[in-house]
């Protein structure tokens, strides 16, 4: 067996690893950095544009960020989390482009207004109250509402086209809206990563192991599935962030903070929009209210996304069951990940989440008029002809202990880390790619702790991420600056 001991094995070529590495290489210039895909190209699984659903997810428009307590009142604090959590994405990404370490950002990012959309009286109230409750925080206070039919004419044609005049409709608009490649972004990144001395990238291998040393660093076995041979890569510190692969090998790891994670695989579909002259009549992510029963994660919504450079229109998502826990994975993924010390919180999630089961339930036995009906809240008069069925990618929604309920099914994203901060391990899903740099700043600040906190490393993270350390509500006027300085870096006015 080959032997190699770089400084940090990044596992999966997808954004987290894309980010985590090319920040950690500006952070340590002389660190060695290998990262393995088993894929035979960077980003085409979780990241990929078609497999992910591409909102700059920024509480601007997803209304299950902003729930109503049983007492009437808007909950915004998870909205503010994601809002804030973005604007560190964007500014990190300007820092890269205006040190020229990524591309053209016109190849990954994309202004695209964020709109939320409603109709009967209870969610037109809802939405306003919503609408009232955001603008009270800095980075919302240019939320617009409306519930003027005339006006949502001007916003959303498509939506509002033969609508009955009398309808209860609102609409809020937040202009400053993105759709983010998140495939294209982990490409321009990596591609560049490999150009630098100290870095190399390994498509088509597969980390089939990993062991702690008694010195703290993991010795992995690496499989090269190109040609079968096997190798051994000794590392000092490894991120796994492989998607949907990240539990089973968090599993391998066999450490103790990693135990009672369990994964359930969710798969998505989207109707696509194959007629040029709709897809033109139509440019926002709109989104709608989650039927009641309904996860989290299933806001509807009629989309507009720019893939490949090319213009494209989705509605979804519709969700689907595979055992499976990564798109080009194996049925036998979710069995496999069945251990004595996640089966019990397993069974209690199964036992609790009725709701979610009937859902699932629900949406497997859908037809294609099913989903155009569905479609039809949106758009009245969509022809089948106009729309094809396309496959999403797979979400492993993370199942985790819990001393009261035995278990409970979490929908976002978990970090995992060792105690010595010598593994770190990403779960879950949305809206985790929006987040990446707010999740690799968190697994700095654990993992990497006597150096964060160095005067050297506060200032080099300042001068990458403006705010970091800072929240919109202890300084509006920073937060102000910098969305206006990264609209412009990356073409967003």
């Amino acid at each position: 067996m080959d032997s190699t001991k770089p400084d940090i094995v990044l596992i999966g070529a997808g954004i987290m690893s894309a980010t985590l590495g090319i920040m950690l290489k500006e952070l340590m210039p002389k660190a060695t950095i290998h990262i393995y895909e088993r894929l035979n190209q960077i980003a085409i699984e979780s990241s990929d544009a078609w497999n992910n659903a591409g909102t700059g997810h920024s509480a601007l428009c997803e209304l299950n960020y902003t729930p109503q307590l049983p007492d009437g009142s808007i909950d915004a604090s998870k909205a503010l989390k994601i809002a804030e959590q973005f604007e560190k994405s964007k500014q990190f990404w300007s820092y890269l482009v205006e040190h020229d370490l990524i591309d053209d950002p016109k190849s990954f990012i994309s202004p695209i207004p964020h709109m939320s959309f409603v109709w009967g009286e209870n969610n037109v109230a809802f939405l306003k109250k919503r609408h009232a409750k955001l603008l009270q925080y800095p980075l919302f206070e240019d939320m617009k509402f409306s519930d003027n039919h005339e006006q949502l004419k001007e916003w959303i044609p498509l939506i509002m086209k033969d609508r009955n005049p009398s309808e209860k409709l609102a609409a809020t608009k937040m202009n400053i809206g993105t759709d983010v490649d998140f495939g294209s972004l982990s490409r321009n990144i990596i591609n560049h990563l490999k150009k630098i001395e100290g870095v190399e990238l390994h498509t088509l291998h597969e980390v089939c192991r990993l062991k702690k040393q008694a010195d703290a660093s993991w010795r992995l076995k690496i499989k090269d599935l190109s040609n079968g041979n096997k190798k051994e890569v000794v590392a000092k510190f490894v991120f796994i962030g492989a998607g949907g692969g990240s539990l089973p090998l968090l599993e391998k790891s066999h450490i103790p903070e990693g135990k009672g994670f369990g994964g359930f695989p969710v798969s998505g579909q989207w109707l696509r929009c194959t007629n040029p002259e709709v897809i033109a009549k139509h440019s926002a992510k709109v989104y709608g209210k989650p039927a009641v029963g309904a996860p989290p994660m299933s806001d509807p919504h009629l989309d507009t996304r720019m893939i490949n450079g090319e213009r494209a229109l989705l509605f979804g998502p519709f969700a689907g069951f595979s055992s499976k826990f990564l798109k080009n994975g194996s049925y036998w993924d979710l069995p496999a990940s069945i251990t004595l010390s996640n089966i019990w919180p397993m069974i209690k999630v199964g036992l609790t989440n009725f709701d979610l089961l009937k859902y699932l339930i629900q949406q497997i036995k859908q037809t294609n008029n099913d989903r155009l009906n569905a479609l039809r809240k949106f758009v009245l008069d969509a022809k089948p002809e106009d729309w094809k069925l396309e496959i999403a990618g797979q979400r492993v929604q993370v199942i985790k202990k819990d001393k009261k309920k035995g278990g409970v099914l979490q929908f976002g994203t978990e970090l995992v880390t060792s105690a010595d901060g010598s593994l770190a391990a990403l779960l879950g899903a949305s809206p985790g790619a929006s987040t990446s740099v707010a999740v690799i700043l968190n697994i700095l600040e654990r993992c990497f702790a006597a150096q964060t906190n160095t005067t050297e490393w506060q200032q080099k993270l300042k001068t990458m991420i403006p705010t970091y350390g800072q929240s919109p509500q202890q300084n509006p006027e920073l937060y102000k600056e910098m969305r206006e300085w990264t609209s412009r870096v990356l073409g967003l006015n």
